[in-house]
């Protein structure tokens, strides 16, 4: 087995680069850490792992096995599926067993319309904890109230655009 065989079959890319899988997955943990507001060390801590293990998951350098996504989503609080959200399609054909076999499975419909649900979405969480991050419940409120006007309005709007066309 060559080096390069070996690096693929670690899941690497054919270039030895960490795979965009990986590294989407990567990126997920420090998103959900960071609506956390945990640092490295403390996730690390609560993982039993070291900060530095930390960096390279969410970098995309270090795999994730199974059972350390599982231990991810409990810590985290959040379902596993979150770490494949909002993945690319062009990175979601990019599995080591695409390197391996060079046949990239069509995303199906369910997968395409789960890309466009807004829940999924970074800005929605985001969103979500800024509100939940205001001190005055009045003040949440009268922000939500503004947010429902708003959307109510654009969909108006755009009913009507829609009309007449």
């Amino acid at each position: 087995m060559t080096a390069e065989s070996k690096k693929i079959s670690r899941g690497r890319t054919p270039t030895g680069n960490p795979n965009p899988v990986d590294v989407h997955v990567g990126n997920r943990i420090k998103i959900r850490r960071n609506l956390m507001g945990f640092s490295q060390e403390k996730l690390a801590g609560l993982l039993g792992l070291t900060f530095q293990q930390v960096q390279k998951y969410e970098k995309g350098l270090n795999r994730v096995s199974a059972s350390r996504l599982w231990d991810f989503s409990v810590v985290l609080n959040t379902p596993v599926a979150f770490f494949f959200e909002d993945m690319d399609k062009e990175v979601a054909k990019q599995s080591p067993r695409m390197f391996r076999t060079g046949d990239a499975l069509e995303l199906n419909e369910e997968s395409e319309m789960f890309n466009d649900d807004p829940m999924t979405k970074k800005e929605t969480l985001e969103l979500v904890n800024a509100y939940y991050k205001i001190g005055s419940r009045q003040t949440a409120k009268r922000i939500f109230d503004l947010i429902m006007t708003v959307s109510k309005t654009q969909y108006v709007n755009d009913a009507e655009e829609n009309e007449n066309e």
